[in-house]
């Protein structure tokens, strides 16, 4: 079964929602310029009302390793995702401050990109096709991907079922997929559920 992670919550009644329909992972985004940052303490916040079986995800961006840590540590997030140019000295860093599982972004635009992939010492990689700015990528690149993967970019309820049959990924991410005028919506995050656990 395809993982679901839902990204960029940061509303009580999104996680309400994302308590109603499971998804298996939620982000909680860091990076100050987004449009769907939230502070540690508002994270912490809505972390206190996730059910316990959602596991949630930080977004950073070239973030200070001791703050990523703490983070993970203090239990406001259980996974770091690591969204910006870290490369493995920075996770060596963060592993000796943390035991937190760690998610590394990668912008895939051709089968040269899927080597750092695969080199990447991060838990779990993400696969995305740039900086959150809602397109896709030509999956076909991915035909020859060898390890467990969570796709992303561009993924909504009209295309993620596609993207389950065509690429098989460990898990699939989306954030403005499930947007209305910027905002979460419910009816797209139940439908976008719907579509990734029939495909």
């Amino acid at each position: 079964m395809t993982e679901i992670k839902m990204c960029g919550l940061s509303r009580l009644c999104d996680i309400r929602w994302a308590n109603e329909i499971r998804p298996e992972f939620v982000g909680f985004v860091f990076f100050k310029k987004s449009s769907r940052y939230v502070s540690p303490q508002k994270a912490a916040e809505l972390k206190a009302a996730l059910y316990a079986g959602i596991k949630a995800v930080g977004v950073f961006v070239n973030e200070d390793p001791m703050e990523v840590a703490r983070l993970l540590n203090e239990g406001t997030i259980d996974l770091a995702q690591l969204h910006g140019s870290e490369d493995e000295d920075y996770i060596k860093s963060l592993r000796a401050l943390t035991e937190g599982k760690l998610i590394q972004a990668f912008v895939v635009k051709s089968e040269a990109d899927l080597e750092r992939v695969k080199k990447s010492s991060a838990d779990l990689v993400l696969l995305d096709a740039g900086a959150g700015d809602g397109k896709t990528f030509d999956w076909s690149i991915l035909a020859k991907m060898d390890r467990p993967y969570f796709l992303a970019g561009g993924l909504d309820p009209g295309n993620v079922k596609k993207a389950v049959e065509l690429c098989h990924p460990y898990g699939v991410d989306v954030s403005s997929g499930i947007e209305t005028d910027g905002f979460k919506d419910k009816d797209k995050m139940t439908e976008f559920a719907k579509e990734t656990r029939n495909g």
